[in-house]
């Protein structure tokens, strides 16, 4: 896997506040966190609606900015344990979390995303909490608000590409304003 830092040179790297508006996705995957944070993601991405984090090395999501319109959010393959409790205050909108390959392990640690009123897909895969007996009734239980868990329903019906959890997520390349961007701050990535 790569591994790299997330590195800015200055603050007019992002050649003023509309770029940041503009962006609607964002794939960090692999950067390294510092403690805890990822350098240059700020509450100033307010239309930021799909934001991956993947093997960042997160121990905790304490220090994820505020941001009100994000949608999808991926977190898989980091080392969280549990503090779930901010999500709700800070990405109130919040309709699918993937949280598969970290160190969840009880059921409670679950509590804090009734919160996340419209959460409706959960992954958990490769999360020790998923070898309990009843996990799945236990958590769809603890979660009514749910449709998916691990990407199959209460009925064990597997989750279309058309509800977005498996290969979509919910933006339109065409009208990605931001693509471009991202591209850019890619480009400061250093493996």
């Amino acid at each position: 896997r790569r591994q790299g830092i997330l590195r800015f040179p200055n603050e007019s790297w992002f050649n003023g506040e509309k770029k940041r508006n503009s962006v609607r996705e964002l794939v960090l995957d692999n950067c390294r966190s510092v403690e805890g944070k990822i350098e240059g993601l700020t509450a100033e991405f307010v239309n930021l609606e799909f934001l991956s984090l993947i093997n960042v090395g997160l121990m905790s999501v304490s220090n994820l900015p505020k941001l009100g319109k994000l949608k999808k959010l991926e977190l898989s393959d980091n080392r969280i344990s549990g503090g779930l409790d901010v999500l709700a205050e800070k990405l109130p909108n919040l309709t699918h979390l993937n949280l598969s390959g970290n160190k969840l392990k009880d059921i409670s640690t679950l509590e804090p995303l009734k919160k996340l009123v419209n959460l409706k897909s959960l992954d958990l895969f490769n999360c020790e909490v998923t070898n309990l007996n009843d996990y799945r009734e236990s958590v769809f239980k603890l979660l009514p608000q749910l449709t998916y868990l691990d990407g199959y329903d209460m009925e064990d019906r597997e989750a279309s590409d058309s509800d977005g959890e498996v290969d979509g997520d919910g933006v339109d390349d065409d009208e990605d304003e931001g693509k471009k961007f991202i591209q850019y701050l890619r480009s400061f990535l250093l493996y």
